[in-house]
């Protein structure tokens, strides 16, 4: 059990590392071949810190874990929400611009609700999963081609975010490359011992490989989104901190969740609609009135997502 933890601690940080290190060198990459600050950031960022994730749904659903990946998925959602936007506005208080409000926002409780249909037979097959993978397709296209059409303030956000994050990157195109290739071979191997780790102490404990994936699991390949967030909001650059979370729930259920189920079809346990992923629901749901009310998250209501994060999880863990 003790060395089942400290491999579940290893492939945490092993993930953060090879994250932290992919966005760096994909980042400079992209500043390399011209790409603009704001496609960097909506596209890199987003997609680089939701590839712990990734890694770990795919490596767990061709181990047969499904309730792992399934759980992993959702409880990253959960925690996207309720650990990280909240620790964040508790930290600083996140101003939302309104473009936020009415288009990011909204589509990630659409993408939320149309992910319901496709597992609610308690299977996502491979079509299942392309369906996905098309609607993050759709999304990222109306997201470049919005891009174009940015407000100053926003573009100002994420240019200073890029130029803040290259003073520490290297310049040079092989040192990039370097770095893309590394972050990816030490996401595969923390990928592997998190799959295996956390395998281990459910078995060990009891416990089913749904709610460890949902709670330790999902923490810990979170833990990129929060650094990201917490640094782009002490920045005050509100905007990539709140977007940061809303994107990632995005491409949790699109790419991630998509590109598992194609690889592998994945078995969706039951109760986990009426659970896991009404939890989700509730939590991600919460944002849009928060963030409409005085285009705010304040820092008590900070508090309140923490603390419902803490109540979904009592009650989750209580009813596994």
């Amino acid at each position: 059990m003790y060395l089942a933890a400290l491999g579940l601690l290893a492939g945490v940080i092993g993930l953060y590392l090879g994250a932290h290190w992919l966005v760096f060198g994909a980042a400079g990459l992209g500043r390399t071949i011209g790409a603009r600050p704001i496609v960097v950031g909506l596209t890199v960022v987003s997609l680089g810190t939701s590839a712990p994730e990734l890694v770990v749904c795919v490596l767990a659903a061709i181990g047969g874990s499904s309730d792992l990946a399934i759980g992993n998925a959702l409880g990253s959602n959960l925690a996207n929400v309720g650990l990280i936007l909240a620790v964040t506005a508790i930290v600083q208080p996140l101003g939302v611009n309104r473009r936020m409000v009415v288009r990011e926002i909204p589509a990630m409780l659409a993408i939320t609700v149309l992910a319901y249909p496709l597992i609610a037979d308690q299977y996502a097959s491979r079509l299942d999963g392309a369906v996905l993978l098309a609607v993050l397709v759709v999304y990222l296209g109306a997201l470049l081609r919005s891009a174009r059409r940015e407000t100053p303030e926003i573009l100002k956000e994420f240019e200073a975010f890029s130029e803040d994050d290259a003073r520490a990157e290297p310049t040079s195109v092989t040192k990039n490359v370097l770095l893309v290739l590394l972050g990816s071979g030490l996401l595969v191997l923390g990928g592997r011992l998190i799959v295996v780790s956390a395998i281990d102490i459910a078995t060990g404990m009891g416990i089913s490989e749904l709610l460890i994936g949902g709670t330790v699991v999902a923490i810990g390949t979170s833990l990129p989104e929060l650094a990201t967030s917490v640094v782009a909001a002490t920045r005050n650059e509100a905007d990539i901190a709140v977007g940061n979370v809303i994107g990632s729930n995005i491409f949790n259920l699109t790419a991630v969740l998509g590109t598992a189920a194609v690889i592998e079809p994945l078995s969706v346990a039951s109760g986990v609609l009426g659970r896991e992923f009404l939890a989700m629901f509730i939590l991600s749901a919460l944002v849009w009135p928060m963030a409409w009310s005085a285009l705010t998250v304040r820092r008590w209501e900070g508090f309140m997502l923490l603390a419902l994060y803490a109540v979904f999880w009592l009650w989750l863990g209580g009813s596994a």
